[in-house]
């Protein structure tokens, strides 16, 4: 079974409250459900059309590890502190080669 990493990308954030609170719960719900945290914030260099974005690479053991942590009552409570307009970023999923 291939590693699976999830990725975030902040396109913005409007209540940095709202984001501190979310780390303060996602953090420790992402690690119990196996999450290893490989890089987390701006990135040393941006090339191609790239964005100078906040950005988060998370390892799971599997793709279904991944989703299973996302779909967690601990996540998601760590999603209800964080709120519908704290900020605006994508998640990827992606399976490990």
């Amino acid at each position: 079974m291939s590693k699976a990493y999830w990725i975030s990308v902040y396109r913005s954030v409007s209540d940095a409250d709202a984001l501190a609170a979310y780390a303060k719960l996602a953090g420790p719900a992402l690690s119990a459900a196996g999450a290893k945290f490989l890089a987390r914030g701006l990135p040393a260099a941006v090339k191609e059309s790239g964005l100078q974005q906040r950005t988060v690479l998370i390892e799971f053991d599997s793709v279904a590890a991944a989703l299973a942590a996302y779909d967690s009552p601990a996540y998601q409570e760590a999603l209800v502190a964080l709120g519908d307009n704290a900020v605006v970023r994508e998640i990827r999923i992606i399976e490990g080669v």
